[in-house]
């Protein structure tokens, strides 16, 4: 069977990112069907939109999507929130862990960051009002923008990170907010954090304010097996966690829906080493991972993922960002040998 997947490069180290990941799907023993779309700068550039039409109906006819890379563009809507939201992939998912072999701060780590996709700050609602004097003229201007929470989010979002902490045999979610200063809209995520934690009574729970799980992270992220936060946090938490193993180079994730599934590595572009060929494509590569568990492949799933651990754990080959000075497509091509040597 043929399993139709919507390859997006986008911009910069997207593009060499995503070949590594393509080149390891066809390396294994299943039919994709890649129908290529454009997003991100160069597309703006090219055809007057960051994302056309196209390109969202392209992934909202595919089993998932394969997401690069995209270089921002002042002034006009971010690609990959225009498809978290047309497709309603509410729950971004980042594992977060320690593998052998990287030189990180903490070496046993294996923990997971649920964030809310959809609202919060990130809804794009902003506006500027002009600030006018007695005679009419500007004296000031001030920027708005509207931090939407809703119940029906806050509470699906929670349901979600239960489920994973069942899934993956974790014994406690914790919710991380400030609705200590901000009331009404962190208050009803909390509220629907704890009205959802009713329904499994065997997982542990409690809560944080967003600025102590920052805090407890650098000092005793031991502790963490689930984190649930809403859509800023759980930006900010995670990538500041990646940092805790190894960088955004072995960050993966996956946004997730009841019918979209998008992966991606964390890491932004990188325009100063885009061209070079030396960028890390391990973070995409357990994006595919995630990837193929979504479509279900088990199989390939743990295959790819242990041929990524194994091959940072050998060291042999490894970009300039862990030491080395491979190439992007030599990790990936050690990455493939290693599937084969598992099969």
């Amino acid at each position: 069977m043929m399993i139709k997947i919507a390859r997006i490069d986008g911009d910069g180290i997207g593009k060499e990112v995503t070949e590594a990941g393509v080149a390891v799907l066809e390396s294994i023993d299943l039919n994709f069907d890649f129908i290529e779309a454009e997003a991100g700068r160069e597309c703006f550039e090219k055809n007057g939109t960051t994302i056309p039409e196209e390109t969202i109906k392209i992934a909202k006819n595919a089993k998932a999507t394969l997401f690069g890379a995209i270089t921002s563009t002042p002034g006009q809507k971010s690609p990959i929130i225009t498809l978290r939201q047309e497709l309603d992939t509410y729950a971004n998912l980042r594992p977060i862990k320690s593998f052998k072999g990287i030189n990180c701060l903490f070496d046993d780590l294996d923990f997971l960051i649920v964030r809310e996709n959809t609202e919060g700050l990130y809804s794009g609602n902003e506006s500027i009002e002009e600030i006018k004097s007695e005679d009419n003229s500007i004296i000031d201007k001030k920027a708005i923008a509207h931090r939407v929470i809703t119940k029906k989010a806050s509470e699906r979002i929670s349901k979600l990170a239960f489920e994973e902490a069942i899934k993956l045999n974790k014994e406690s979610v914790t919710c991380a907010h400030k609705a200590n200063v901000l009331k009404k809209t962190d208050g009803v995520f909390k509220e629907s954090f704890y009205k959802v934690a009713k329904d499994y009574p065997n997982i542990k729970t409690n809560d944080y304010y967003v600025d102590a799980t920052a805090m407890y992270l650098l000092t005793k992220p031991q502790e963490f097996d689930v984190i649930v936060t809403s859509n800023l946090f759980g930006d900010i938490l995670s990538d500041a966690s990646a940092g805790l193993v190894g960088g955004l180079g072995l960050a993966p994730s996956g946004n997730i829906g009841d019918e979209h599934g998008i992966f991606e590595p964390v890491h932004g572009s990188a325009p100063d080493i885009a061209g070079n060929n030396i960028s890390n494509p391990i973070a995409m590569l357990l994006s595919v991972s995630m990837m193929l568990e979504y479509l279900n492949e088990d199989y390939w799933a743990d295959k790819v993922r242990t041929a990524c651990e194994n091959v940072l754990e050998k060291g042999k080959v490894k970009t300039p960002d862990l030491g080395g000075n491979d190439k992007t497509m030599d990790v990936a091509n050690e990455v493939i040998k290693e599937i084969k040597n598992l099969c």
